[in-house]
């Protein structure tokens, strides 16, 4: 290069030296970075670019970190980094090295010391990256935003086609729209053994998603093993001893999210999606009649028993000690009335009540009740819209969550004029399928356009990609999770403005579905193409 910087200021450059030029360019391979996915709030790059040896890169902390060696959290994100950087390194066939190593560090400074703890709601992601010659400065305000800023480091890196790695002249400033960024995924109708839970939370990060919401329980299995009920899972798991999450699977999962700067929330959905509970909990739930007669069969929890609510909160008391987060999910979908109205108890307590007929408001008593004992615990609440549908009374401080595809626009101007906060998941339930390229409608939702004020839109934290499990077991979860999910994520994520473009998302998309692939996620393929590593795991 030397060289050619001397033809060019010494005039000696011919057409033959500009054509020997070119193709050294060429050779060189000047990368030109298509940026990070979640697309940076504001990201400027330069073709300035620095070479990296695995031998001769570092990570440490800032002198005026509050954050210092021993963090368990950035720890364990530098020691993953590496990894992810330096793939090759990792896999014993890196390219031979004959030139003298350059250092480069990555220095990062927090401003809390986070270490210990575990995200919440309240956790700042914001990050700021300066990428210059043998050194990136990261500098965050927390843990969570340092582990943000450490994977846009990680995407900036490429390699040549001669594998020699390279990072160009970067400035990142960068903060999430939403707060809350959260996956759903279903281990009910499927078990999803813990490893493919992990690997999730995994991609999930790469994806700056920063909520797993684990909807643990419903109508086909009870695969949580409780320490107080073990009956539940004994009796309501597909198996009572390979088809579980014993209480150290679920400490090993909030572990591993934990490292992520990922929040894990639980949801025990009821008084419907309950017919597993009632294999092992006796009473729990409303006996179906034909005529004056017991059928046999079983409707939703009895909300009419002293017995249920003294068996929630116990239940309760145990969730809310197991998982760490502030917030718990109840459901209160899909409740059908037949079963209660077919029975004689039920119809008896609610002429007590003076509910007369209307079943929606024995539905409101149950969910109010289930809510205060969560609100007893020191835990925020999140419903689905049924519950506010249904107009029952609860705390201001739980969380709406929208799920019904159609009309949501409209709910969301609903739920927010009644000053409730909401998370949006209607147009991001990914388990429904589509030939194509159906990312593209989760790229273009916006979230924010419905009819309302600016105060009302604050009320919305975020949103959720679902993933439900009637088709989706751990064979196809990756497929059809990835990169699918990443539409929502830089929605959630991204200024709306600066990605409302679908076409120019797509290449972009692609070379993160390629980044996928290259570290061990099964992300299905977007059209036509080839990655430069395809996948390997097969």
């Amino acid at each position: 290069m030397e060289v050619i910087m001397y033809m060019l200021s010494s005039g000696r450059c011919t057409r033959a030296h500009l054509y020997l030029l070119l193709l050294i360019i060429i050779a060189l391979g000047f990368h030109t970075v298509e940026g990070v996915w979640p697309l940076p709030q504001t990201v400027t790059t330069s073709p300035e670019r620095y070479p990296l040896n695995s031998q001769a890169f570092y990570f440490g902390y800032g002198r005026q970190s509050a954050a210092k060696p021993g963090c368990s959290v950035l720890d364990a994100a530098f020691k993953r980094y590496f990894s992810l950087i330096f793939q090759d390194y990792t896999s014993g066939n890196g390219p031979l090295r004959f030139n003298q190593n350059k250092p480069f560090t990555v220095e990062v400074s927090v401003d809390h010391d986070d270490c210990l703890s575990y995200p919440n709601e309240d956790s700042s992601e914001r990050y700021n990256l300066s990428v210059s010659a043998g050194k990136a400065s990261l500098n965050a305000e927390t843990v969570w935003g340092a582990v943000r800023g450490l994977e846009s480091f990680s995407q900036l890196v490429y390699q040549d086609e001669y594998g020699s790695y390279f990072v160009n002249k970067t400035e990142i400033d960068d903060f999430p729209r939403f707060k809350f960024r959260g996956i759903l995924l279903d281990t009910s109708r499927h078990y999803l053994p813990v490893t493919a839970i992990l690997k999730t939370l995994d991609a999930m990060a790469y994806s700056k998603f920063n909520v797993f919401h684990w909807h643990i329980v419903d109508d086909p299995s009870f695969p949580y093993q409780s320490s107080t009920f073990p009956d539940l899972s004994s009796k309501g798991a597909f198996h009572p001893m390979t088809h579980i999450y014993t209480q150290s699977d679920v400490r090993r999962v909030i572990s591993h999210a934990r490292l992520w700067g990922i929040r894990v929330i639980p949801e025990f959905d009821s008084p419907g999606h309950t017919q597993s509970w009632g294999k092992g909990q006796p009473d729990l739930l409303t006996p179906c009649y034909r005529g004056s007669t017991p059928s046999g069969t079983f409707g939703p929890v009895n909300p009419v028993l002293p017995s249920t609510y003294q068996f929630m909160t116990k239940l309760f008391k145990e969730v809310s000690s197991v998982f760490p987060d502030s917030y718990i999910h109840l459901g209160g979908d899909e409740v059908g009335f037949s079963c209660w109205k077919s029975n004689p108890d039920v119809r008896a307590f609610m002429q007590k009540m003076g509910f007369g007929g209307n079943f929606p408001k024995l539905e409101a008593f149950y969910m109010e009740s289930i809510v205060n004992i969560t609100s007893a615990l020191n835990k925020t609440s999140i419903v689905w819209q049924d519950v506010f549908d249904y107009h029952e009374k609860i705390p201001k401080d739980t969380v709406l969550h929208i799920w019904k595809g159609t009309g949501y626009k409209t709910e969301l101007s609903r739920i927010t004029k009644a000053g409730m906060r909401v998370v949006l998941a209607a147009p991001w339930y990914i388990n429904h399928i589509a030939y194509g390229q159906d990312w593209r409608n989760s790229y273009t939702v916006q979230p924010l356009n419905f009819s309302g004020t600016d105060e009302q839109k604050k009320l919305v934290i975020g949103g959720e990609v679902a993933m439900w499990g009637e088709y989706v077991d751990a064979t196809n979860l990756h497929p059809r999770l990835w990169p699918r999910a990443s539409a929502g994520a830089e929605r959630l994520w991204s200024d709306e403005q600066q990605t409302s473009s679908v076409d120019k998302a797509f290449p972009r998309l692609q070379d993160f579905r390629c980044l996928l692939v290259r570290r061990g996620i099964r992300a299905e393929p977007l059209f036509v193409g080839h990655c430069k590593h395809e996948y390997q795991g097969i």
